[in-house]
């Protein structure tokens, strides 16, 4: 297909798919040249946001913080759940198909500039087209999610004014290294000489901090330059010379998203002085915030929760959420994950919760099978030696999963959906879903 006559968002998807570049450098000189000859530059302060989890859940408080100031914000994160576009938010609604068009054209069109193409992957190609839209959307504030790593992230073309550290584990250890001393020195790449970082992880590795003390970028580390406590109502925050008492949680669940929300606290002291926010504007957005499948309880009969996780770091604080959600009869499990993951782990962590697994295949070549999966947790039965009867099916993909647990479900038990984007994104295909089970004897 000549890209002249590309016209949807899908085509240029399609076209990026099939450039897939081999045996590529993984530096950032290809995509800093790309960037180059289309004049990508930023007129508003850049917060990026790299961590093993919570960057999604940062992203979303940044933002909702921000719109809640009165700013123009404007988000970038990966990957998405259903649709590409939920990739780029401005101003707080997700951008049309058709608007990113433009930009993917205008990204080809410098890639191949004076007959010298230039490779590209997937990500890359499409994190350009979205950054150019940013930049040209009159923002007030970017806010951009690092893929993977930090260091050769193509978000990473950018100069931060702030860089966020969420919480580091091990994940992605054949791009990142095997410990997290290595993955941390990887994430360290976003920091800035002279500009602050703000590491919410409380405990950081010392590579992180190695890091921004070498090249001189302003550190703020939790529990050293911002701090938070609370009681069961409320929370409070204290960083250099700011506090915030009587904050209401945020409403994204989980522990976990206290030290998320103390970092975002901690980018917008550093950044006060080029976008001020209103202590009301903190307690409406943490409030308000939103974000599919980060511990996502959908009301209904059973409960259905929707959780991203997808390393032993964020199944771990997902199995501590559900067991603080207090007593279901039964746990349905719907489970599908990518064949590189530290699937054992993650099995065994949730595993005492969980009376019916539903193992999924998932669209994509990366993935374990929904029978490989089965086996796994069999094969940890058998070491564990069957201490208990838990029911186990396979199914073609997260929709139906969902279906047959819904099918063995009671009225009052839970379905807990996890493992991966492609699994929560599989059952929001339609729409977010609301379940009703048979009252028996209805």
């Amino acid at each position: 297909m000549h890209t002249n006559n590309i016209d949807t968002l899908e085509g240029w998807l399609q076209h990026c798919e099939r450039l897939h570049p081999h045996n590529i450098d993984m530096g950032l000189d290809r995509v800093s040249e790309v960037a180059r000859r289309m004049a990508l530059r930023f007129d508003c302060p850049v917060i990026t946001v790299a961590g093993t989890n919570g960057k999604g859940s940062t992203c979303a408080m940044l933002e909702a913080v921000g719109l809640q100031s009165g700013y123009r914000t404007g988000v970038y994160t990966s990957p998405h759940l259903v649709h590409f576009e939920e990739r780029c938010r401005v101003h707080g609604e997700i951008v049309a198909a058709a608007d990113l068009v433009p930009h993917f054209a205008a990204v080809e069109a410098a890639r191949v500039q004076g007959g010298e193409a230039i490779s590209l992957t997937y990500f890359e190609f499409s994190t350009l087209a979205i950054l150019r839209l940013m930049s040209q959307a009159r923002l007030d504030l970017a806010i951009l999610e690092v893929g993977l790593g930090g260091r050769l992230d193509a978000t990473n073309i950018i100069d931060a004014d702030c860089a966020i550290i969420t919480s580091i584990d091990i994940d992605h250890t054949e791009f990142l290294g095997k410990d997290r001393e290595s993955i941390g020195r990887e994430k360290a790449g976003i920091m800035r000489t002279g500009r602050p970082v703000i590491v919410s992880d409380p405990m950081a590795p010392q590579s992180v901090v190695d890091h921004a003390t070498e090249i001189g970028a302003d550190l703020w580390r939790s529990g050293r330059d911002f701090n938070v406590s609370g009681d069961k109502q409320q929370w409070s925050w204290a960083g250099r010379g700011r506090r915030y008492a009587g904050l209401a949680y945020p409403s994204l669940r989980g522990a976990n998203q206290l030290v998320n929300a103390a970092g975002v606290l901690a980018a917008f002291e550093a950044l006060r002085d080029r976008i001020p926010v209103t202590a009301q504007a903190v307690r409406t957005g943490m409030a308000m915030v939103e974000l599919p499948g980060r511990f996502q309880i959908v009301p209904g009969e059973p409960t259905l929760v929707l959780d991203v996780a997808h390393n032993p770091h964020s199944v771990a604080a997902l199995t501590a959420n559900l067991d603080a959600m207090g007593f279901f009869p039964t746990t349905h499990a719907v489970f599908g994950a990518m064949a590189d993951k530290d699937l054992a782990t993650m099995l065994a962590k949730v595993g005492p919760l969980v009376d019916r697994w539903y193992f999924t295949s998932l669209p994509t070549a990366r993935a374990e099978t929904g029978a490989a999966l089965q086996q796994k947790w069999n094969a940890l039965q058998m070491v564990a030696g069957g201490r208990r009867e838990v029911a186990t099916s396979v199914h073609q993909d997260p929709m139906q999963a969902l279906q047959a647990a819904v099918v063995a479900a009671g009225p009052a038990d839970r379905i807990v959906v996890f493992g991966s984007f492609y699994t929560v994104g599989g059952v929001l295909i339609n729409g977010t879903p609301r379940l009703h089970a048979k009252h028996l004897g209805a």
